[in-house]
């Protein structure tokens, strides 16, 4: 079936209904139809050295990647690997077990092809989560396990809960991803300051030789950014992502705006862009740099990479433009490196720094 035609069935339900389905579908399929997802992956997985890289000790074997939110319990693992997606963040996951903030908490923005959610880090918690992992893991591809901090637990005591969720996965996970810059858990983004970024790492990296992933709002002005991402960096983070999703309401204008949660897609492309050029410009060769935000096509994903990021990750495209996005995007990156004349896309990460 045509996406636009399953798209629009999956439209007539509420975003976070749509959602279910659509992972009940990516659970169930190989079960109800073995070999389904070895036909998937046939279809979408696209094998090139050329978008091949080794980071931090890992292979990518291509530079796309599903961001934190979409596989919060990592239930879906193998069927995003079918579809041809070079990592995978899961969650944000926290020690307890949650059910996020109330309903409804997840809406389309469709004429803008974004999304707005305020979910709230609903997930099992990191027992069941981890044992789930820990069936698969070494897993085919890089795994990143998003973690935050419990709704319950108030910011004086939240570095307890990054150390235990750090110890819990840091023999299941490839790279930790710290959240700390969700606007959907009250005065999270609290945490995005000096003093607690210092003492996070300086905590963290005595507890794992794992990689860990700093992520930042795209919010904060910029002084602040680059100032924040130092101090990860120096504390010792592998890698920055930027960014997070954006409370900036003033970027959308469609009727279904809400005055709560964070908006990803199109509406942000233009400001994640610009923020991650103004961290590149000052991080670039320091850090892995990892793009994220309104990133639906391989035009813009290679932008960032020429940009400096090594990585992008996308979410909304995924809902926008269906399963297929990640083989769309590879193809189209090949087509831009074959154009540039590069021989793998680590030629092409960085080019346009201070352009």
């Amino acid at each position: 079936m045509n996406y636009n035609n399953l798209k629009t069935i999956f439209f007539k339900f509420q975003p976070e209904t749509a959602h279910a389905i659509a992972e009940c579908a990516m659970v169930y399929a190989d079960k109800i139809f073995p070999g389904s997802m070895s036909f998937v992956a046939n279809k979408c997985v696209v094998n090139d050295a050329r978008l091949q890289q080794n980071l931090f000790n890992l292979v990518f074997n291509n530079p796309i990647g599903i961001a934190g939110g979409f596989d919060k319990n990592a239930t879906m693992l193998k069927p995003l690997t079918a579809l041809g997606f070079g990592h995978i963040e899961f969650g944000t996951l926290t020690p307890k077990p949650q059910s996020g903030n109330k309903k409804p908490r997840l809406f389309r923005l469709i004429e803008e092809e974004s999304i707005q959610n305020a979910m709230g880090f609903n997930n099992e918690g990191a027992k069941k989560i981890a044992k789930r992992v820990q069936k698969l893991y070494p897993f085919v591809i890089p795994l990143f396990a998003n973690i935050g901090k419990n709704k319950v637990t108030p910011n004086e005591n939240a570095l307890e809960d990054y150390e235990n969720l750090t110890k819990e996965f840091s023999d299941i996970c490839d790279a930790f991803v710290i959240n700390i810059s969700s606007p959907n858990t009250l005065n999270l983004r609290d945490l995005q300051n000096v003093e607690f970024v210092k003492e996070l790492f300086n905590r963290l990296t005595s507890i794992t030789t794992k990689p860990i992933i700093f992520k930042i709002a795209p919010d904060m002005d910029d002084e602040k950014a680059v100032e924040i991402c130092k101090t990860a960096v120096e504390g010792g983070a592998s890698g920055v992502i930027i960014n997070n999703t954006s409370v900036d309401y003033s970027l959308s204008k469609s009727q279904n705006l809400q005055n709560f949660g964070g908006l990803s897609g199109k509406v942000i492309t233009e400001k994640s862009r610009r923020l991650f050029k103004i961290v590149a410009d000052e991080l670039f060769g320091k850090t892995v740099l990892i793009a994220s935000g309104g990133i639906d096509s391989g035009e813009e994903a290679y932008r960032r990479i020429r940009m400096g990021a090594n990585l992008v990750q996308i979410y909304t495209a995924f809902i926008f433009r269906g399963p297929a996005v990640c083989r769309y995007i590879n193809l189209e990156l090949l087509e831009l490196l074959e154009r540039d004349g590069f021989a793998n896309i680590s030629e092409a990460v960085g080019i346009d720094i201070g352009k």
